[in-house]
């Protein structure tokens, strides 16, 4: 490119910039020092924190951080490798071992993230001949995945049973060889949860398997943790996940699912087969994890103690709350512009949240999304109520 084109170039993406922050729709990043946690430092203060996926708090927690540390000694920093390269050892077979067991699974194979595993998942599995069906409000990974595959593609509007049956019908009568039903099993940005009992009784009925992305899910949703087909007391076929999230909070993705699949995916996941394996630290980290989350009814009991006080606590405000049951918990307030300014006010307050608005939500669905942590107490949620009461007549969104 000659000098004038690249300028050409750097300009219009400066227009698009501008653009995107004359919108009040640009998002910036605070710089939080030391530890995740209940509460973190930005600039110097402490804030109390109502916006991380720590459901359980185990972000800080020193058995991980002892466990990590522990690996780092013993087997190095990294791996320097991908898997079928140089780059396995036992502790990675070890801890997809520990994962398919937990989900009740045949076994898991590990990815950087879970947005890689889901990227990686649909392309070797399904061909030209199949059909997927995705949920209208599936994670931007699930919708990448599906796009790179080749399989005849089909959506139904969000947790619309009647819909999924016509799309299921239309993929029958368009000749699907495989049919595969694709859905979070929790939609991050609402808290709203999979109606997994009646998908698997759809899919049953057209002869379709059902793949669950559990990443908001798994360590403290249903029995023991084991995420929302537990919850829902129903199996599913392909159940992909993060450690990045109430399981120690750091990064590494997961597919769980028939033995076949996981040997396909080892043999063709691009993902998987062109990067590096993940860090032994984090592969400790993860048992580690697994071990507190599995014996953790206690810290299960308190997240949602804490989801239900603070709810009431929200609605009891005067606040317009989405209806759910699960520890993210949105505060509905309609204009990206609000919503910035709503966070900035909170932050003020000694709260520490995010403005959510398009294209993260549709337009005019703007919010601010708080979620739960076992590690709050009563003294944290009643400083919160106060502080989003305060924020909410500063700048309008409270009468």
């Amino acid at each position: 490119m000659t000098d004038s084109g690249k300028a050409a170039f750097l300009a219009h993406l400066g227009e698009v910039l501008a653009g995107i922050e004359a919108e009040g729709l640009m998002k910036r990043e605070r710089l939080i020092h030391g530890p995740q946690g209940a509460h973190v430092e930005v600039a110097g203060r402490r804030l109390l924190n109502l916006c991380a996926n720590n459901y359980l708090g185990l972000a800080d927690d020193p058995r991980l951080v002892a466990a990590a540390r522990g690996a780092m000694e013993g087997q190095g920093y990294g791996m320097a490798s991908v898997r079928f390269i140089c780059g396995t050892q036992d502790m990675h077979r070890a801890l997809e071992a520990r994962i398919a067991g937990f989900l009740g699974m045949e076994d898991s194979i590990l990815f950087a993230a879970c947005f890689d595993a889901n990227g990686g998942l649909f392309e070797p599995l399904l061909g030209p001949e199949d059909a997927v069906i995705s949920d209208s409000l599936n994670h931007a990974s699930i919708i990448d995945g599906i796009r790179l595959c080749k399989a005849k593609r089909y959506r139904y509007a969000n947790s619309d049973m009647a819909d999924l049956e016509v799309q299921l019908q239309a993929a029958r009568a368009d000749g699907a060889r495989f049919i595969l039903v694709a859905t979070d099993g929790v939609f991050s940005m609402d808290g709203y949860l999979a109606k997994l009992a009646e998908i698997r009784a759809l899919a049953d009925r057209y002869g379709a398997m059902v793949m669950v992305d559990d990443c908001h899910a798994t360590g403290f949703m249903g029995p023991q943790g084991r995420g929302t087909p537990a919850h829902a007391g129903v199996s599913v076929d392909i159940l992909t996940g993060t450690l990045g999230k109430a399981l120690g909070g750091a990064l590494g993705g997961y597919i769980a699912g028939p033995q076949p699949v996981i040997d396909l995916l080892r043999q063709r996941a691009r993902p998987y087969l062109f990067s590096n394996a993940l860090p032994p630290a984090v592969v400790a980290a993860g048992l580690a994890a697994l071990d507190i989350v599995e014996a953790a009814d206690d810290l299960r009991a308190q997240l949602f103690e804490n989801a239900r006080y603070w709810r009431a606590g929200l609605e009891d405000t005067g606040f317009r709350l989405l209806l759910g049951e699960h520890p993210i918990v949105p505060v509905m307030l309609g204009d990206a512009v609000l919503a910035q300014n709503m966070a900035s006010a909170l932050y003020d307050r000694g709260v520490y949240v995010a403005g959510f608005f398009f294209p993260v939500v549709p337009k005019g669905q703007a919010r601010i999304r708080t979620q739960m942590n076992a590690r709050l107490t009563r003294d944290d949620l009643d400083f919160a109520l106060d502080a989003f009461r305060a924020a909410g007549k500063a700048v309008g969104a409270l009468v």
